[in-house]
């Protein structure tokens, strides 16, 4: 069963282990089952419960000691199924650093709407009966409504037609009615069940005693119902109980069909990447589950599979389809070093991959982790509705009694109380309520995976709508985290070829970061170069000299080619300075010029660079109204050059600030009055991260900072920050509009009801409406865009 392990701390400052169970629970028609079985759970001691209408599934947080069956016999106890579920691993995996190995077992669940192409019993079964119940109340319909079209003993022919539907369509909110009342609680299916009966028995006796059985017997349909001078005893609401049940059957059929499309959206993130990997020992390729494979191993990709497991390219080249994991329609070209990820696609031709993440640990798994979290949460007023909900459907039958009584006493007759208290129960159905945040959340966190957006939770759906005031970190967050080659300054006589030959040829013999980018910028812009490198000699951290090609170079720092007494150039001189000024790293490069005189050649800057994207991302941070922020541990000139390369006000720039200062600095502007949003990698940055109002963690950092996040961007991209804000906010609003929609709908729709003023077929289908309206507003959260 899914459970994670967590730590609280005691009141006596202890720590307290405390574990997570996940259940699939069955049976939940509307957000008052949920609230009920959520509410039961957190009764019990030491448990905390968030129960989840649209998933079907409940996350239970408990102390390690209780035993899951112990959750499983609660929820059953209200008359719903409950089952652990298995960890969300690869199949047959094991679980996840956080999953406890005492209950790591997987065990079989009955998901509430199954994603993607896996076939949905109950869907299925749920259109059969709506598409025959509906064929069958169309006729019953069209009669009722038309006085021309009621032949003689037409309400028997009705009778014939609405009684199969009432009692076999229906019959799952019947069943589900009777179950709920041997546990004395009520639910939509109670209020359903209650009206449909209600209309057909009162039909029934009106056509066997009241005299509505009467051959030549004629009513109208009317929009409102209203007395008559029989006392409603030839009045039969046979296309009430026909329209009601149709429209709530065919209200769940499209409800669920919803929810299994919004769960749906991240159904290919949640399964695994591959259940095999082929381990590569000695010339042979052994079939092994992703779960016996460990890092180190060595695992053969060929074109067109996905990888199994996060690793690095040690043998062959292709072209990898990375859209799975960042949302790039791109593919990216790898050769031996190339990172890649579980979830991948291999295009081209076959690779060998040394894994570098255990099954349970990789990118793919953290993912689907954090995601399923997401859909697992409640917004605030999502928490407030469910509050409201337990509550709403008892109210609703205490209501529809009074109307019932008020009407049939009051001298309107029996049968028009009996039509307005079928109309309270039937309008009154809370169901939009309780899918009003599960729907957008699921359908939002699953389209925020397909664009390397992960969202840990609604809660950061609120928090993103205050942000004014977005912290960047530097390295490796506006910039690549990589020393690269920026620009090369030559004497005039030396040509940008020639320096790179042999500085470059030079400096591949090192490690130093700042040696590794200028070997790297001359093997990418001289691919054919073999120049011949001898007598090299490190020079106390100063620099390289050695001889390339017979003649002797030195490269270093300023200090070391005065140190030779090597003259330099006013014009290397001035490139030297300039290049300080923006906080570059300089490499000064000297060669013999054939006399045995070593001369100053050329200026090699070489900086952290700017990761592409970032300042088209400030722009649009600016644009929205957003302040963006520098904060680097780095000097202030070189921070003050990245802002300037971005578009970052020279008064937002904080440098030189020392890991443990950097929440400090975010708490500062937090005590101006700013709602900040901190986007770092490192785990220098996990500390602010925490602190911020948001925290923003680029996926390809830390585990660390990636848990400290509130959201985490997949891809190394900054362009991913204002859509992360945007999709964020879009979901909230949407979720706002759903409860919006639903709670207006009962405010307006039961005041009319009980004055008398609602016709109950029109009740019903405006009821089934209202939930189709939900599901439907969520699920344009597909269509969001970047």
């Amino acid at each position: 069963m899914a459970t994670d392990v967590a730590e609280s701390a005691g009141p006596a400052g202890a720590t307290a282990a405390r574990v997570t169970t996940e259940l699939a629970v069955t049976g939940m028609t509307c957000g008052t089952c949920a609230a009920r079985i959520q509410r039961k759970l957190g009764r019990l001691p030491g448990v905390e419960a968030s129960v989840n209408y649209a998933s079907g599934r409940a996350r239970v947080t408990h102390p390690p000691e209780q035993d899951p069956a112990e959750l499983v016999t609660a929820v059953t106890g209200l008359g719903f199924g409950a089952e652990p579920v298995a960890p969300r691993i690869p199949d047959g995996g094991v679980p996840s650093p956080r999953t406890a190995p005492e209950q790591a077992g997987p065990r079989p669940v009955t998901p509430a709407a199954p994603p993607g192409d896996a076939p949905d019993p109950e869907l299925a079964e749920l259109r059969h009966r709506a598409l025959v119940c509906l064929a069958l109340t169309v006729p019953v319909i069209a009669v009722a409504m038309n006085p021309d079209w009621q032949f003689r003993y037409w309400q028997w022919f009705s009778l014939v037609l609405t009684a199969p539907v009432v009692v076999w369509g229906g019959w799952r909110f019947h069943r589900a009615a009777a179950r709920h009342l041997r546990h004395l609680s009520a639910t939509m299916d109670t209020l359903v069940s209650v009206g449909t009966l209600a209309a057909f028995g009162w039909s029934l006796w009106a056509l066997f005693q009241g005299g509505a059985g009467l051959g030549g017997m004629r009513h109208a349909l009317y929009l409102l119902p209203r007395p008559d001078q029989f006392d409603g005893a030839r009045t039969i609401y046979l296309e009430a109980a026909a329209a009601i049940t149709t429209a709530a059957l065919l209200g769940r059929w499209i409800e669920r069909r919803g929810r299994r499309r919004a769960l749906g959206v991240s159904a290919g993130l949640l399964a695994p990447p591959a259940a095999q990997a082929r381990v590569v020992v000695g010339d042979r390729e052994l079939p092994v589950p992703v779960e016996g494979v460990q890092p180190g191993d060595h695992v053969a990709v060929a074109a067109g599979e996905p990888f199994p497991l996060d690793g690095r390219v040690v043998e062959g080249r292709s072209t990898v389809d990375a859209g799975a994991m960042t949302g790039e329609s791109t593919p990216v070209d790898v050769a031996p070093g190339a990172e890649v990820l579980a979830g991948t696609r291999n295009e081209t031709a076959r690779v060998v991959v040394e894994t570098t993440r255990a099954a349970g640990d990789t990118q793919w798994a953290r993912m689907a982790r954090r995601v399923q979290d997401a859909q697992a949460g409640k917004t605030a007023i999502q928490r407030l509705a469910d509050r409201i909900s337990a509550w709403f459907v008892p109210v609703v039958m205490l209501v529809a009694v009074n109307t019932l009584l008020f009407w049939g006493v009051s001298g309107a007759g029996w049968g028009f109380a009996i039509a307005a208290g079928m109309a309270v129960l039937v309008v009154a159905c809370p169901c939009a309520l309780g899918l009003a945040t599960p729907t957008a959340l699921a359908v939002a966190t699953g389209r925020g995976a397909q664009l390397g957006i992960l969202l840990r939770g609604p809660e950061v759906l609120e928090s993103s709508r205050r942000v004014d005031t977005i912290v960047l970190d530097k390295t490796g967050t506006v910039t690549t985290g990589r020393m690269t080659l920026r620009a090369v300054h030559t004497t005039g006589d030396t040509d940008r070829a020639e320096v790179l030959a042999r500085v470059g040829a030079l400096e591949a013999e090192l490690e130093h970061p700042v040696a590794r980018a200028i070997a790297a910028a001359a093997r990418e812009e001289l691919p054919a170069s073999t120049a011949q490198v001898t007598d090299v000699q490190t020079l106390d951290g100063l620099g390289v000299a050695g001889t390339v090609d017979g003649v002797a170079v030195l490269a270093g720092r300023r200090r070391l080619v005065d140190d030779r007494g090597v003259a330099v150039p006013d014009e290397l001189a001035h490139a030297l300075e300039k290049a300080a000024a923006h906080g570059a790293t300089t490499v000064l490069a000297a060669w013999d010029d054939g006399t045995g005189v070593l001369t100053a050649r050329a200026v090699l800057e070489v900086a952290d660079g700017v990761r592409e994207g970032s300042a088209e991302a400030v722009a649009e941070m600016r644009a929205r109204g957003l302040r963006p922020v520098l904060l680097t541990g780095d000097n202030p000139a070189a921070a003050r050059a990245v802002a300037d390369e971005v578009g970052i006000a020279p008064g937002d720039v904080v440098a030189e600030v020392l890991p443990t200062e950097k929440a400090d600095e975010v708490r500062r502007l937090q005590e101006q009055g700013a709602v900040v949003a901190m986007v770092g990698d490192g785990v220098n940055d996990a500390a602010a991260l925490a602190q911020a109002d948001l925290g923003v963690a680029m996926g390809t950092g830390t585990a660390m900072a990636i848990e400290a996040g509130d959201v985490t961007l997949v891809r190394d991209d900054l362009r991913a920050v204002p859509d992360a804000l945007r999709l964020a906010r879009r979901t909230l609003g949407t979720i706002r509009g759903n409860l919006f929609w639903a709670f207006a709908y009962n405010v307006l729709a039961l005041p009319l009801a009980v004055a008398g003023l609602l016709n109950p077929m029109i009740a019903g289908v405006t009821m089934a409406l209202s939930s189709v309206f939900v599901v439907g507003n969520s699920l344009r959260l597909r269509r969001f865009r970047p």
